[in-house]
């Protein structure tokens, strides 16, 4: 049974001499911390210590440092101590285990501006890296695409179905009720600023041309974008957490067709008729204000409706919402399969589908909203 470690002071000539005896290893535990404060507390007030290593039977990597550690306090109280009787391979312990202070982190300053810079080029770099991936997977997805439109049978339709019900049924109560709101708010703002110029009944013409060529397809795209392309980026995430993705593999089935293929297709034939939802909710909305704040009868409503709105401006968002879903998907699979083994990766994945998403919608819908401008449609 090793015997505890202990500190034998005496007093010389030469100063302090510390024997110290018994096994200095961690498993002393505290007995090793109370050993190395009665030697610091025995050589305080002396000139010179010397540290006797003659006595002791064991030492393991704790040992040698607490020992070091309480040399070290010595020299930095003035005390001159120095190791006397050491084994050789207590002193090679001494030596590679001995005490060293951590030296605080050398604080660099930076300019304010050039952190701006580099953070600006690092958000530039990285969103080159996205755009890189997702026209990577753009490609993949058409090659797919190629292959099973010759090979019909391969389609997941069972998926497709499952899929569309969950992106296009489930989801039409809160595109209804958002668009519905927004229609109203529009109308009522639109009666309320147009009468200081007696011009009021052109509210009519402008929730109609705008909630049919823009406000229902972009609030049905955010609202799918942070509702349907973050369940993506979290099924197909968790699934690369767990290793699914990489048991699709071993099984010879690739999960652009398995995964990715059915839930793109769902969404872009859902997107359109949310998008179809949404201007009816919209134009229902506008209605019921007009009629409430303006006291305009649902005829006057639909003649003037009519007569505000052609054909083209209730395709312009419908052709929209196709290439608005292909890119929700894309982005929500493409961070999906970034996903690594953690949550907060996970989390982060999710977030920047979202936001990625809502953002490339918004810039799409300006694209669109050049692009038909430059048309005359």
């Amino acid at each position: 049974m090793s015997v505890a470690p202990s500190v034998t002071p005496k007093t010389g000539d030469d100063g302090v001499v510390l024997s110290l005896a018994g096994a200095w290893i961690v498993a002393a535990g505290r007995a090793l911390e109370t050993s190395a404060a009665s030697l610091t507390s025995a050589a305080r007030g002396a000139r010179n210590a010397i540290i006797d290593l003659t006595g002791i039977e064991r030492m393991d990597t704790a040992g040698a440092w607490v020992i070091d550690r309480a040399r070290a306090e010595l020299a930095e109280a003035g005390v001159q101590a120095a190791y006397q009787g050491a084994r050789p391979e207590h002193a090679l312990l001494l030596q590679e285990a001995g005490y060293r202070p951590l030296e605080p982190p050398k604080q660099v300053r930076t300019s304010p501006l050039l952190t701006l810079v580099a953070a600006v080029g690092e958000t530039v770099y990285t969103a080159g890296l996205d755009l890189i991936d997702i026209i990577d997977y753009l490609g993949e997805i058409v090659v797919m695409w190629s292959r099973l439109a010759a090979q019909p049978l391969r389609w997941r339709w069972t998926s497709v179905a499952h899929h569309l019900e969950i992106y296009s049924l489930r989801s039409v109560p809160i595109i209804a009720l958002i668009n519905f709101l927004v229609g109203a708010i529009v109308t009522q703002q639109g009666i309320f600023q147009l009468a200081r110029f007696g011009a009021s009944p052109y509210a009519v013409n402008l929730v109609g041309v705008l909630g049919l060529r823009e406000l229902g397809v972009l609030m049905t795209s955010i609202m799918i974008a942070g509702r349907t392309g973050s369940a993506i980026t979290a099924e197909i995430g968790s699934m690369n957490m767990r290793e699914e993705i990489d048991a699709l593999r071993v099984m010879a089935l690739d999960p652009l067709e398995v995964l990715i293929m059915p839930r793109l297709v769902a969404l872009a034939i859902a997107l359109p008729i949310l998008t179809f939802v949404a201007d009816m909710a919209t134009l229902a909305g506008g209605l019921i204000v007009s009629w409430v704040y303006a006291g305009m009868a649902p005829e006057v409503f639909i003649s003037r409706l009519q007569s505000a709105i052609a054909t083209e401006t209730f395709l312009v968002g419908l052709i929209k919402a196709p290439f608005m879903a292909v890119m929700i998907g894309l982005i929500a699979s493409t961070e999906g399969m970034e996903v690594r083994g953690s949550a907060e990766s996970l989390g982060r994945c999710v977030t920047a589908s979202v936001v990625k998403s809502i953002f490339m919608v918004i810039v799409m819908d300006g694209v669109f909203a050049m692009f038909f401008t430059a048309v005359d449609y």
